[in-house]
């Protein structure tokens, strides 16, 4: 059995318009332009984009463009697979639903990896166009767990697939990876400019297993791209204390201040946390 998709994509291909993406220009990542090899195996093109994921440069309707949380990420990361299940089926129609129903009843059959391709990983590939894409990020989440998908085919559908696919890996690494292996994932898509695989690469599984250095600079990342930092699980606890933090968060205030350029709101609040008591307030309001 093959994969149905054969032509290449970028993993922003499901994302809008974002004047960050081109990486040279970023001073904040140093990831080159993604290549179409699985980084995995090293061989093999990724797949074509999914047809029910936006085009680039579109933000569909009903759902949240770049620099935004997308509504239900704290869901897909932090809750169990039967409230994600109850959530998800409740949103589908009768046909949606049946469909995810086999779905998970397949990867929970045949779970791990089989062959060149498994059903369920063709079923994730299946998931926009099934569930529409409000509820497709959830419904790969479930077969994820359902497949008993581990770090290393995780990896597998992470390399090979498309952009929504590597968001919905890294919203499962909470729920099937219980050490670091699947760090080198997380530390991909932090070198990325895509704002939504940001913010599902900045869940509990980094603030788990990520170090105080990487962790520094996946807030900063947030900070440059505009990703909200309600996205940073744990940020309040991690924050704490950080002087070094502190530092970075106030040599890039100045920075901004010197070319001209405002300072985010997030980041006033994000040094308030690393010291209270000496941090002072931020501005009401910012629309930089």
């Amino acid at each position: 059995m093959t994969h149905p998709r054969t032509s290449p994509a970028t993993p922003g291909a499901d994302t809008a318009a974002n004047p960050l993406t081109d990486h040279a220009a970023n001073p904040l990542t140093d990831h080159a332009a993604d290549t179409l090899t699985d980084h995995a195996t090293g061989t093999g093109p990724r797949p074509a984009a999914d047809p029910s994921e936006p085009a680039p440069g579109t933000t569909p309707p009903g759902t949240t463009p770049p620099g935004t949380t997308p509504p239900g990420t704290t869901t897909l990361a932090a809750a169990t697979p039967a409230e994600l299940r109850d959530h998800v089926t409740a949103g589908l129609d009768d046909p949606a639903r049946g469909w995810l129903r086999r779905a998970l009843d397949e990867a929970a059959a045949h779970p791990g990896t089989h062959g060149p391709i498994s059903v369920w990983e063709l079923r994730i590939a299946e998931a926009g166009r099934r569930c529409g894409p409000e509820h497709a990020d959830a419904a790969r989440v479930l077969i994820l767990h359902e497949a008993r998908a581990d770090a290393e085919a995780l990896s597998r559908v992470y390399y090979q697939g498309t952009g929504a696919e590597r968001r919905a890996v890294l919203y499962a690494l909470p729920h099937l990876v219980p050490g670091p292996e699947g760090l080198p994932l997380v530390e991909d898509a932090l070198r990325t400019n895509d704002t939504r695989l940001l913010t599902a690469a900045v869940g509990p599984y980094a603030a788990r297993h990520l170090d105080a250095h990487q962790w520094r600079h996946a807030v900063l990342k947030c900070l440059f791209t505009g990703v909200p930092v309600d996205a940073v699980a744990d940020l309040d606890h991690r924050a704490e204390g950080d002087t070094e933090l502190a530092r970075m968060l106030t040599d890039y205030a100045a920075e901004r201040t010197a070319a001209g350029r405002t300072v985010p709101a997030d980041l006033h609040r994000v040094l308030t946390l690393t010291d209270p008591p000496a941090t002072p307030s931020a501005p009401a309001a910012d629309h930089g």
